[in-house]
C-alpha cells in the first residue's frame, strides 16, 4: 500500500489500486475526494480559499490553493486518466469554523458554497459530505475500493 499525502493547497490523483490518499487537518479548508470505480482511479484536493481573485500570482504557482482553480484541475487530471464525469463518485469534507470570528470571514462556509456552485454548474452531484461544525478532520480514500473515511479525534468512520 502506498500512502500519498495530499498537503494543504495540493492535490493528487492515482491509478494504483493499492494507494491510499490522505489529507490531514481539514478545518475551514475543503477536501474534494473523487473516485472512479470503473477505472479504479482516485483523486483528492485540499484547498484553502474559495477564489483565486485574492492572489492571481499565487494561483499561477499553487492552483490547488483555491477552489476555482484547483477543483477544475483535479477533474481535468482525472479525465486525463480516462475517467468520465458520469462514473465519478464525489465526496466532500471540511469547511469547519474552528475560530469564532463573529461570522466576519467564515472561510469554511464560503469554501463550501463556491464548491457547490461550481459542481452544480457542470452537473456533478455530491454522493456524500460532512461539512461545517467546529472540528478538524482527516480524510482517506482507498483508490482500489473507493472506501472513504473521516477521522475526528479518536473516531474514524465511513463517509
Amino acid at each position: 500500500m502506498g500512502l500519498i499525502t495530499v498537503n494543504i493547497s495540493d492535490f493528487a490523483v492515482s491509478a494504483n489500486p493499492d494507494d491510499v490518499l490522505v489529507t490531514y487537518a481539514l478545518g475551514s479548508c475543503i477536501a474534494v475526494i473523487v473516485h472512479d470505480p470503473t477505472r479504479l482511479v482516485g483523486g483528492m484536493i485540499h484547498y484553502m480559499l474559495p477564489s483565486s481573485a485574492v492572489s492571481p500570482e499565487k494561483a499561477a504557482t499553487k492552483p490547488a490553493m483555491f477552489a476555482d482553480t484547483g477543483v477544475p484541475l483535479l477533474f481535468e487530471t482525472m479525465y486525463g486518466y480516462g475517467c468520465q464525469k458520469r462514473d465519478l463518485v464525489v465526496k466532500v469534507a471540511g469547511g469547519s469554523k474552528l475560530y469564532d470570528d463573529n461570522g466576519t470571514f467564515d472561510i469554511g462556509k464560503r469554501n463550501y458554497v463556491i464548491l457547490r456552485k461550481m459542481l452544480w454548474r457542470v452537473g456533478v452531484m455530491i454522493a456524500a459530505e460532512e461539512v461545517g461544525g467546529s472540528i478538524s478532520r482527516t480524510a482517506r480514500l482507498w483508490v482500489g475500493t473507493g472506501r472513504t473515511t473521516l477521522r475526528t479525534g479518536a473516531d474514524e468512520y465511513e463517509l
